[in-house]
């Protein structure tokens, strides 16, 4: 019984690394099929987790409050769209019900999307539970994270208007396996961001550290030639942030240490990208005083949002119902199609006001609140985990200023992945056991609690 629970184990593990990497391949998971696909995988967790509590004896689940947000935020969208009454529609006489949502079918089908990024979360929380899975699952990701960077840099030069050679978008301008430019920038964010956490905090072999300099050479090249500008000053900030983060009771030459490698960074960045040539981060920002395009413009698009947030004041439009509200308020008539908000802070507020608004202050303070927590934990391996995904996770909501990058599936299932990584560094882990000995739970390790059925059940 327990060697099979442990295999459940194992397999749920693996699992939670492998959905994050099948999305951002499949082009971020913005497509239907792709994202049913998603569907499937959580599911499949839900019923290893299953499996591993009827073998074990044992429900395994994270006490992290940092759950409670998203998981809220997907309810909230199921209470929109319940009917309260009903209205007759003008012109045909019709009874329709009242709800808060004005788009009830696109409030339901992003509610369940929140629902199953929250069992995601829910299950990455739970299997990344260790010290040695968590600093595994950083590798990870900061290989693949290279890897993904040198291959968007040829795919730039050899094939630039065509994703895997293959996929031609349309009106937007790709880059690595993402439609968006910017979606490429996010999920680069996060990868740099966990190699910089071991080296700002100098834990880094000796001999592996020309690899892990390669890796964020590659890395901060290909986010600058994405000609992403919000992913620029997320880097800048991530830059910055990390220097706040590490330069802390340090005395003498070695305060400055940090300050010196976020300028090396950066040096590297622009020097890898004006190597390999071609449009830049940079080279958009001097172009933006001459960008006309309406279309274009987040001025005007975060101007109309702020009327759809007074309209739908203050339970908002309908968490998922964007679009339709936008285009309501859209001073051109509807004639622009626009999904997005290009900022996450004001989006949250359009679709779902006043909660949206409360959902998100609770997120963003237990989220400071466990990353200062970890990014001062004894140990020096997960503190360089903890400082790497705590920054990732920042770079993230910087660029969300900017753009929506927190809407596409793959975006999002790297940071709770990050945030699960934060979360598993800052607490009290089980130690495994040396030799041949099987790792045996506590009822309660860190966040993770058990509950014995056979203990309990009476």
């Amino acid at each position: 019984m327990e060697s099979t629970a442990a295999r459940f184990n194992t397999i749920s593990y693996i699992l939670v690394c492998l959905t994050v990497i099948v999305t951002i391949l499949l082009y971020g998971a913005v497509h239907q099929p792709v994202i049913a696909f998603f569907y499937l995988l959580v599911t499949l967790l839900v019923l290893l987790w299953t499996g591993h509590s009827y073998f074990s004896r044992s429900l395994s689940f994270s006490t992290s409050p940092l759950q409670i947000p998203l998981l809220m935020l997907g309810i909230y969208g199921l209470i929109q769209i319940i009917p309260f009454g009903s209205t007759v529609e003008p012109g045909s006489g019709l009874d329709l019900q009242r709800m808060i949502s004005i788009d009830p079918f696109a409030t339901k089908m992003t509610a369940v999307h929140l629902l199953f990024l929250s069992l995601y979360f829910a299950g990455a929380l739970v299997w990344i539970d260790r010290e040695t899975r968590i600093q595994r699952v950083a590798t990870l990701f900061i290989a693949f994270g290279a890897f993904y960077a040198f291959f968007a840099i040829i795919q730039s030069i050899l094939s630039p208007e065509r994703i895997y050679g293959i996929y031609e978008p349309g009106s937007s301008t790709p880059y690595g396996s993402f439609v968006n430019r910017h979606n490429f920038a996010a999920i680069i964010e996060m990868t740099i961001a966990l190699a910089l956490g071991r080296i700002f905090t100098g834990n880094v072999d000796k001999d592996k550290r020309l690899m892990y300099w390669l890796a964020v050479a590659l890395m901060a090249t290909s986010l600058l030639l994405s000609g992403s500008r919000g992913g620029l000053v997320s880097l800048v900030a991530g830059s910055v942030f990390l220097v706040f983060l590490t330069v802390r009771g340090k005395k003498g030459a070695a305060k400055w240490l940090s300050p010196v490698l976020a300028a090396a960074i950066l040096a590297i960045a622009l020097a890898g990208a004006a190597f390999v040539g071609g449009e830049t981060s940079l080279s958009r920002f001097a172009d933006t005083a001459n960008d006309t395009n309406v279309s274009y413009s987040r001025t005007q698009i975060w101007a109309v949002t702020v009327k759809v947030i007074a309209e739908n004041f203050p339970f908002g439009a309908g968490v998922g119902a964007f679009p339709r509200a936008y285009a309501q308020q859209d001073p051109s008539g509807g004639s622009q199609s626009v999904d997005q908000a290009h900022n996450d802070y004001l989006q949250i507020l359009a679709d779902a006001g006043i909660v949206g608004a409360i959902i998100g202050a609770a997120f963003l303070f237990l989220f400071f609140r466990e990353g200062m927590r970890a990014a001062k934990n004894s140990g020096p391996a997960l503190t360089a985990v903890a400082v790497g995904a705590f920054t990732g996770c920042f770079m993230i909501l910087v660029h969300s200023l900017f753009d929506f990058v927190l809407h596409i599936t793959a975006i999002s299932l790297l940071f709770l992945t990050l945030l699960a990584l934060l979360v598993g560094s800052g607490r009290n882990l089980q130690q495994e056991t040396v030799g041949r000995k099987k790792k045996m739970h506590s009822p309660t390790v860190g966040s993770i609690t058990e509950l014995d059925w056979n203990r309990n059940r009476n």
